[in-house]
């Protein structure tokens, strides 16, 4: 078997050494003050999120929002470090990976109890709650989040193996999920529907109290088996409107004000007792086409559409105010599986060039067609809309749907074109499966229907095949050359990930995940400063 320790975790298959791009100002920074931390400076943190949370039982959990709150009160068994380029230990102190890659051995920390419950005393944590909280998301997870699981099985009271239903390379990635946190039975069975908002788990913060529409407060777990947190508690404070979000940054309302977009980035860079955070992140902005019927079939539609589209023009457009940069290919930057030769491959924009390609269709002379779209990204649309106009004579009507009615019609096929967004781990798997594996027809992701035997066979490559990162990285660069050779989808922006902090905001890391971490066995800890 391949054994990795707390120190080399893994080092002959890294899967996630990504490229986080150096910050070259502060408004493009990523923690000012990010490797300081007082000790037990105590007091309440108050941390503003876009959104309210509808639950947090890790099955059922589908926004980053809540990941947010959940990640403070419960533990997954390995988490990234803080620059996203290994793994480092949590509830698991080393982990073995079988030669055939069908099987992880985790060894187990044997000082961790949950916080009490309603149904537990707060004991101790054992494989045996690896196992049912692993299985239970293997099962259940309304996301997939634990894909291709096919048991865990106990070997010891502090050790668990799970077993694969076949290679994957990408399973620690998985495991450091909010999906994956290690929970108790007796609060899941004991609460039934209801755990989600009754979270009980092992981590620095435990449940105290659950607003709905207004906030989540946290207390400090004395118990905690990390590193003593420096903060009393933790507020969670659900605020929808970006103005709101950033006025109650400036009145001291909040200490982090999170998803800051528009011209409220400037009005924070302004403020002399706050800091704009920025980095380029692990999302993304494309337009699908739709591989299997409609104009873009053809794929020299989708070429002409694709050469016709002024992405710069785009991109400028919609970030008036900074927050994104034009996107070169399908996988973020800031994913390790990124290489600056896709820049090349990219279509250079050229309306002449395009309404030629389409002269020589079924289609010369231009066309009406679909577009769906969320209300959040009719930006997008709108400008795109005058571009096909004005350089194919193609009608685009702009179809502005909600969530479910948007991914109904995505997922059956029914969208001609699609504006979405896809944010996930820095390891292209999760990039580049979900959107062009042909086995995912059906999904949100691959909706436009996309399939491609090379593209396939590539990607099943990636992870069946070997586990060394450099491996993974060229195999995963010859996938994209071929997706976007086939001028399936138009990727626009790659999003920068940013917040404003208060200055008295000590040892805070912006993540390219988004994911704001309070206290971490990665070495993260914040405190403030009163």
């Amino acid at each position: 078997m391949k054994k990795c320790s707390m120190k080399t975790v893994l080092s002959s298959m890294m899967l996630i050494a990504f490229l986080l791009l150096a910050a070259c100002s502060s408004g493009n920074d990523t923690g000012g003050d990010s490797g300081e931390t007082a000790s037990s400076s105590g007091g309440v943190l108050n941390i503003g999120l876009s959104s309210n949370a509808a639950t947090l039982d890790p099955t059922l959990y589908t926004g980053a929002y809540e990941s947010q709150i959940m990640r403070s009160i419960a533990d997954t068994l390995i988490v990234y470090d803080q620059e996203l380029e290994d793994f480092v230990p949590s509830l698991a102190t080393n982990w073995e990976v079988a030669d055939d890659m069908m099987s992880y051995t985790f060894t187990l920390r044997d000082d961790v109890y949950f916080q009490p419950g309603e149904y537990q005393d707060g004991r101790q944590m054992t494989a045996e709650d690896v196992k049912f909280s692993l299985e239970r998301s293997a099962e259940d997870s309304a996301q997939n989040r634990l894909e291709g699981v096919e048991s865990v099985e106990v070997t010891d009271e502090f050790e668990v193996v799970v077993h694969l239903e076949e290679p994957n390379g990408a399973l620690l990635a998985m495991l450091t999920d909010m999906g994956n946190i290690i929970i108790p039975e007796e609060e899941v069975e004991g609460w039934g529907d209801q755990f989600g908002a009754n979270l009980v788990g092992t981590g620095p913060f435990s449940l105290e109290e659950w607003q709905t529409d207004q906030h989540v407060e946290l207390v400090k777990n004395e118990d905690y088996w990390g590193e003593e947190p420096n903060l009393d508690g933790v507020v969670y404070q659900f605020i929808s409107d970006q103005s709101m979000m950033t006025n109650a940054l400036r009145t001291g309302d909040i200490d982090i004000a999170t998803d800051i977009t528009g011209q409220n980035r400037e009005v924070i860079e302004q403020d002399e007792n706050l800091e704009l955070l920025s980095t380029p992140g692990l999302s993304i902005t494309y337009l699908d086409m739709n591989f299997q019927q409609g104009p873009t079939a053809d794929p020299q539609v989708r070429e002409a559409i694709t050469k016709a589209t002024n992405i710069e023009e785009i991109v400028q457009g919609v970030h008036q105010w900074g927050g994104g940069t034009p996107a070169n290919g399908p996988l973020p930057e800031s994913s390790w599986g990124y290489d600056a030769s896709f820049e090349d491959i990219q279509a250079e924009y050229d309306p002449e060039e395009a309404k030629e390609i389409l002269d020589e269709t079924d289609y010369a002379g231009g066309f009406t067609i679909d577009l769906y779209v969320l209300e959040t990204r009719s930006n997008y649309a709108t400008i795109f809309q005058n571009q096909m106009k004005e350089n194919l004579n193609i009608d685009v009507n702009i179809q502005v749907s909600e969530w479910g009615t948007l991914t109904d019609t995505i997922s059956q096929n029914n969208a001609p074109l699609s504006i979405g967004g896809w944010s996930w781990y820095p390891d292209p798997y999760f990039f580049l499966n979900p959107r062009f594996h042909s086995s995912q027809h059906g999904s949100n992701g691959n909706g436009k229907a996309y399939e491609s035997e090379a593209v396939d066979e590539l990607l099943d490559r990636a992870v069946q095949e070997t586990a060394d990162q450099d491996e993974r990285a060229a195999i995963y660069q010859e996938a994209v050359t071929e997706i976007m050779e086939d001028y399936a989808t138009i990727e626009f922006d790659n999003l920068e990930i940013t917040t404003g902090i208060s200055s008295k905001v000590k040892g805070f890391n912006l993540s390219p995940d988004n994911s704001i971490q309070v206290v971490s066995p990665n070495g993260i800890n914040i405190s403030i400063e009163e």
